[in-house]
């Protein structure tokens, strides 16, 4: 059964500007600003949020000014998002050179080198499987088709960018209160330790005294984390706060109140909030990266027919034909021998990074050849999963954990087991987890351009500029936030690079608290016999500090409220999706804001003692101390604009009216 012929937005015959220096600059900015941004909330809250959207309004808004056009709009979007999906395989990966203790600190040269070869291989990687799954393969790509609608839609002036500002103004000026290294103002979460009374318990045929309690924490006063939870839905913010509850109000109580020599550590003079803290970082979290392993392969083993498909599509599709019916300019990708040129090229320097981080010419060139075999397969199956169920569903740590597990393996039968091993391994997982990112990212906007008329050629150069720029630019704010947050604390936990650290030592060094590990994985087992929903994002939940994982919660709740309220106003579906558009355009921009202003006060702190304007405003706020009931005024300005606010525009047709994605 023959397929109507594609029609694109822009005819293939019609010609204008598109590949501008406006539009690329344009995208080089927004990749680093996003990227940073998204650096930030993915350490944070273990989440990252696409910024294909966000980018594609600012393009509009920006472009318009300048008279852009509709195919420079989605050079600037298609730039800028590579931006997002570069950091996010980063953040994996980069921060467990730290947490492993390969690393004293984050390094630039090395950090950079695993983004841009990893970015500059997933997007040569999917420049061979364009035509297989963009064109030829009849896949749904939902977010790809959403964000298509919306810049079309934004051709009739529709772009909504004055909400995704203003969002963002008042999420960064929040930060600008509640920071830590800013100004004390606003206290962003608050411990209170509820104790009871003194009992006893037989311990080891030994009855012991014991006094106890429990620590709870308020969610953080952050509209960054909501705006996540009210992304992700209520089911899945649930689902992640059921972990922080498991941990927080299961684990670390039993583990106090079982433990005999309690009295002991309390008359020494360690508070009970201290010591619940230190259970969770040395017990619990191990616990959950057990899980997290567990939860990982079983995700994989779920996604079996998807993977094996993928596979053999990529595999099918590797060839140097260039059929001879390609004529117009939306079929023209960059020539596929130079491509693979570029990526021989490409997988020499990765050898002399190896050798780098190895020390063994050996294993050097063995985990250079794992990882142009894994990393083409991967970025082939995450480019096909993007194109079967969206981007934020691509299991890009699953993948990556699998690339570390082989390759240290590799590194054990080679004897190479020392800590220049573990950074070997880590080195491998960084560069696959950057291409596995970068391609399932740079397949979406393929889709978007194939769809718009779009010019493929022109789109790939452009991912490959955004990939140098931001992997030139992006180390300098992790940098800086390991800096003054540090990578692994309750700040900025990084749970993913936190599995990936516990997995590379445990394997290449064998310093692994394999009890604690394995306790976790028969925990993710019982989870999945029971047929428990999304086991691994219990685990992560487990592991992030209770109050990120309660503020994404709260975020979940608002949107239930605004389901609520939708089904009682009886909106019509083009009024829903115009406000499920707004909610989502309002809640990026929560993340923008805050997260932009965290990387923006972690430079500061780095470059000296604050600017005078920021000393100036402390003193005119009289250098208040940090006022927790001053911070629960977030929580009703964003259930506001995020369940009343988008609700009472849905009628206004300010935005288009199609669905943005789930």
């Amino acid at each position: 059964m023959d397929r109507k012929p594609f029609v694109p937005f822009v005819s293939a015959s019609e010609t204008m500007p598109e590949m501008t220096f406006k539009a690329i600059f344009l995208g080089a900015i927004m990749a680093v600003a996003l990227g940073a941004a998204n650096a930030y909330v993915g350490m944070r809250a273990g989440l990252t949020v696409a910024a294909t959207f966000p980018a594609a309004v600012v393009a509009m808004a920006v472009l318009r000014g300048f008279r852009g056009t509709i195919l420079e709009e989605n050079i600037a979007r298609t730039t800028a998002s590579v931006g997002e999906a570069l950091v996010a395989g980063a953040i994996f990966t980069i921060p467990a050179f730290v947490i492993s203790g390969a690393w004293d600190e984050l390094r630039y040269l090395e950090s950079t080198a695993i983004m841009l070869i990893g970015g500059t291989l997933g997007v040569l990687f999917v420049i061979v499987l364009r035509r297989t799954l963009v064109v030829e393969a009849d896949l749904p790509f939902p977010e790809a088709v959403a964000a298509a609608e919306i810049v079309k839609a934004g051709q009739g002036g529709q772009t909504g960018a004055k909400y995704l500002f203003g969002s963002l103004g008042l999420a960064a000026f929040w930060e600008l209160l509640k920071n830590p290294n800013g100004i004390p103002f606003v206290q962003d979460a608050a411990s209170r330790f509820y104790a009871f009374k003194a009992s006893t318990v037989e311990l080891f045929q030994t009855r012991v005294e014991y006094s106890g309690g429990l620590l709870l924490n308020s969610p953080h006063a952050s509209p960054m984390l909501m705006g996540v939870g009210y992304i992700v839905g209520t089911r899945i913010s649930a689902i992640l706060f059921s972990g922080a509850v498991t941990g927080w109000l299961l684990l670390v109580p039993l583990a106090l109140f079982l433990n005999p020599a309690l009295p002991d550590i309390l008359s020494s003079g360690q508070s009970m909030s201290d010591l619940s803290n230190q259970i969770w970082l040395r017990q619990i979290r191990p616990l959950a990266v057990g899980a997290m392993i567990v939860a990982a392969f079983y995700t994989l083993y779920n996604l079996r027919s998807s993977l094996i498909t993928g596979i053999g599509k990529a595999i099918r599709q590797f060839n140097l034909s260039v059929p001879g019916a390609e004529a117009d300019r939306t079929d023209v990708d960059l020539n596929l021998k130079k491509v693979l040129v570029a990526v021989g090229f490409v997988a020499i320097a990765t050898f002399f990074l190896y050798l780098h981080f190895a020390q063994a010419v050996t294993g050097a060139l063995v985990l250079t050849a794992s990882m142009v075999i894994l990393g083409f397969l991967f970025a082939a199956v995450a480019g096909y999963l993007v194109a079967l169920i969206g981007s934020s569903n691509n299991p890009i740590s699953g993948l990556t954990l699998t690339a570390l597990l082989i390759a240290a393996v590799l590194m054990v039968f080679l004897g190479v087991t020392d800590v220049h091993g573990v950074a070997g391994v880590l080195g491998v997982a960084g560069v696959v987890c950057c291409a596995a990112g970068v391609a399932g990212d740079m397949m979406q906007d393929l889709k978007v351009g194939h769809i718009l008329g779009g010019t493929p050629w022109k789109m790939q150069v452009g991912e490959i500029i955004g990939v140098i720029f931001a992997a030139f630019v992006l180390a300098l704010p992790l940098m800086a936030l390991d800096r003054v947050y540090e990578i692994g604390s309750a700040e900025l936990p990084a749970p993913q690079a936190g599995l990936m650290a516990l997995m590379a030592n445990g394997i290449v060094a064998g310093d692994m608290a394999w009890p604690l590990v394995i306790v976790g994985m028969f925990f993710a087992l019982a989870l999945i016999l029971i047929k428990a929903p999304a086991p691994m994002l219990v685990a992560v939940g487990m592991y992030l500090p209770f109050q990120a994982t309660a503020a994404i919660f709260v975020g979940g709740l608002i949107k239930l409220v605004f389901e609520l309220r939708l089904k009682r106003q009886g909106a019509t579906d083009q009024e829903r999706q115009r406000a499920e558009n707004l909610g989502v355009l309002i809640s990026s921009g929560f993340i923008a804001g805050e997260s932009l202003m965290a990387v923006a006060l972690a430079l500061l702190v780095i470059g000296g003692d604050f600017v005078p304007w920021l000393l100036g405003f402390q003193r005119l706020i009289g250098g208040a101390e940090p006022s927790f009931l001053l911070s629960l005024i977030a929580y009703p300005v964003v259930l506001f604009l995020l369940a009343w606010f988008t609700i009472s525009k849905m009628r206004e047709g300010s935005l288009p009216a199609m669905k943005v994605g789930e």
